[in-house]
């Protein structure tokens, strides 16, 4: 639920949520948590309800630095930026969200920046004869 409700915060926090940012987010939850369609669909309401009542990110990712180990948070900060770029694009604050997080998650500056140029590059479109 923590994770869901992390990854809730991050589609929902420039403010505008795009189908590409709810189809994406749906995605990563069915997968990672190996759900049909219609638990990923509970999932997120919850997920919704808890983040609206939440203060801060501190509740979310202390939970979630004690239950993963580092590669499980290296992953979730890596769903966190699949869902910043599923619209294309990178705003401020879905930026700095994802920094704060990554910070409280114990993620490593580094780590966190190789992984969001990783997931820029697979999903920037690409123009003809670029490389």
């Amino acid at each position: 639920m923590a994770a869901a409700a992390l990854l809730v915060h991050i589609v929902d926090a420039d403010g505008i949520v795009e189908s590409e940012e709810q189809t994406a987010l749906h995605a990563l939850l069915k997968e990672r948590f190996a759900l049909s369609d219609s638990d990923t669909d509970k999932l997120i309401e919850v997920a919704r309800s808890r983040d609206e009542q939440a203060i801060d990110l501190y509740g979310y990712t202390s939970l979630l630095k004690r239950a993963l180990d580092r590669d499980g948070r290296l992953r979730l900060v890596e769903m966190m930026w699949e869902l910043v770029f599923a619209d294309g694009a990178a705003s401020e604050l879905e930026e700095n969200v994802v920094w704060r997080a990554a910070e409280l998650l114990g993620i490593e500056t580094r780590d966190r920046v190789t992984l969001r140029h990783r997931i820029a590059m697979r999903t920037r479109p690409h123009s003809p004869g670029s490389v």
